[in-house]
């Protein structure tokens, strides 16, 4: 075969690294976005926030002509306090506390940057662990409260039967389940009440056996809690009342009474493992009548190049200054993708506002039915694009603040002919609900039938799955004396 050489023209999309770039911003939430910029601050010389109080020199914009600042919104600044560390460490340590001052510095002198390290909240086994140290126990009862404080989970129940804790141990240690019992009660009577439970019932008898005996209708309390727990929280009242042969009223309190009780008593040492902080970018407000979004300027980074570096450039133009050029290329980048970004935000979230004005002025009831499409066909953009504009971005309302995924919903179709917004039918159930008899709940059906009457067409089906999204329990269990 003869070898040759063609000459062809074509046509593709290459996703250049700005453009990756805008991407990836656009979807970054505004605490990643900070994230994402100390980042490039740091690794890029020519990029740099501007001081609050600094009056912005000229900007570089690679031709030699000054330009205007890159961004209007005000730097955000974090404010520190002086403490005199030596004072502070020794009088801490005085207390028997380790000294959490450290000198990150080194050297030692007053120049050094002392961080104080908040102390570590107190966990479940700690807790525990510090009041056995109080209690005169021989060393073998030692040892096997230490054992059983160790299966205890976070809610504070023992998480293992006795007969496997018991079997874990080694046959020279000779312990049966009844000798493990006994060390469970000294456990048992540790704070917080109803720590180390095997189940719900007896981690809420613990709580009543504490309580003051005058307590009024203690003992009924303690009969439902032992006995009958599984009909009172079906709300079985007439069958409750029937067995335990006692007054609507009395059985009414005592059901208050254990309501006040805390089901998981080791909860309150869980550590979160992370905060999940939120900051708006949009701030709505009505202005002469109109509902208007802005930018929150609270949250928009303040850039621009380093008048430094960009003068350097100007003077040296030749091969040695290669790594500044193609740093100022990414700073000029940056400063523009995240322009574009928050411009993005800005003409979706007006979008929205102007289409869920009724949401605005009459709640969650006047919500109506929008989609991805809806806002990408008129601003001209990619539904992908308005997906990630709308995700992890948060609008300050008049009514709270929410992500603007949450004005997106399906629709329900109307005996009109027309649709309601799937909010407004979970605001109309939640009404409802709150509105309803406590000793006749509605149930789905009647909530069907009473929708169905206002014109909307809705299955009983759906109308519990929208309730069990609202956390609201079925007709049975909202049932109440």
């Amino acid at each position: 075969m003869k070898q040759s050489l063609q000459l062809r023209l074509s046509q593709h999309l290459a996703l250049t690294p700005q453009l990756q770039q805008s991407i990836r911003l656009l979807q970054l939430s505004t605490v990643e976005l900070n994230q994402e910029l100390e980042t490039m601050l740091q690794a890029n010389p020519l990029l740099e926030r501007i001081d609050q109080n600094d009056s912005p020199p000229e900007h570089f914009t690679g031709s030699g002509q000054a330009a205007e600042p890159v961004s209007e919104a005000p730097q955000e600044t974090v404010k520190t306090e002086e403490y005199a560390g030596d004072d502070f460490g020794s009088d801490y340590s005085d207390f028997g506390g380790s000294n959490r001052w450290e000198d990150n510095g080194g050297s030692g002198d007053d120049e050094g940057d002392f961080v104080f390290q908040e102390p570590d909240a107190p966990t479940l086994h700690g807790h525990l662990l510090e009041q056995l140290k109080l209690m005169p126990l021989s060393n073998r009862d030692q040892s096997l409260t230490l054992l059983l404080v160790d299966a205890i989970n976070e809610d504070g129940y023992l998480g293992q039967s006795l007969e496997e804790l018991a079997e874990v141990l080694p046959p020279e240690y000779e312990v049966d389940p009844l000798e493990l019992e006994t060390a469970l009660k000294l456990v048992q009577h540790l704070d917080p009440p109803g720590i180390g439970a095997r189940n719900l019932a007896e981690c809420l008898g613990l709580q009543l056996e504490v309580m003051d005996p005058a307590t009024p209708h203690l003992e009924l309390a303690r009969q439902l809690v032992a006995q009958h727990l599984p009909a009172l929280a079906v709300r079985d009242y007439v069958k409750l009342r029937k067995v335990l042969r006692c007054e609507e009223a009395a059985l009414r309190e005592a059901q208050k009474l254990i309501m006040q009780l805390n089901p998981r008593p080791g909860a309150g040492f869980s550590k979160i493992g992370s905060d999940h902080y939120i900051q708006h970018e949009i701030v709505v407000k009505k202005i002469k009548g109109i509902w208007l979004a802005s930018l929150n300027q609270e949250v928009m980074p303040k850039l621009r190049i380093n008048q430094l570096y960009a003068d350097i450039l100007k003077r040296n133009r030749d091969s040695s200054s290669q790594y500044l050029m193609s740093q100022m290329q990414e700073a000029k980048w940056m400063i523009k993708n995240i322009q574009q970004r928050f411009s993005t935000i800005l003409r979706v979230s007006q979008a929205i506002v102007d289409r869920q004005r009724n949401f605005f002025e009459h709640g969650e009831i006047a919500m109506r039915p929008l989609v991805l499409r809806e806002i990408a066909d008129e601003l001209g953009l990619h539904e992908s694009t308005v997906s990630r504009v709308t995700t992890h971005k948060y609008m300050l309302t008049p009514r709270g603040v929410y992500e603007l995924k949450y004005f997106f919903g399906s629709h329900v179709a109307t005996e009109s002919g027309g649709a309601c917004s799937a909010t407004a039918i979970r605001a109309l159930i939640k009404q409802m609900v709150g509105e309803e008899n406590p000793k006749k709940p509605l149930s789905d059906s009647q909530i069907t039938d009473i929708l169905g009457k206002q014109g909307i067409v809705v299955a009983r089906r759906t109308i519990a799955k929208y309730r069990e999204s609202l956390q609201i329990p079925a007709a049975n269990q909202r049932k109440s004396l």
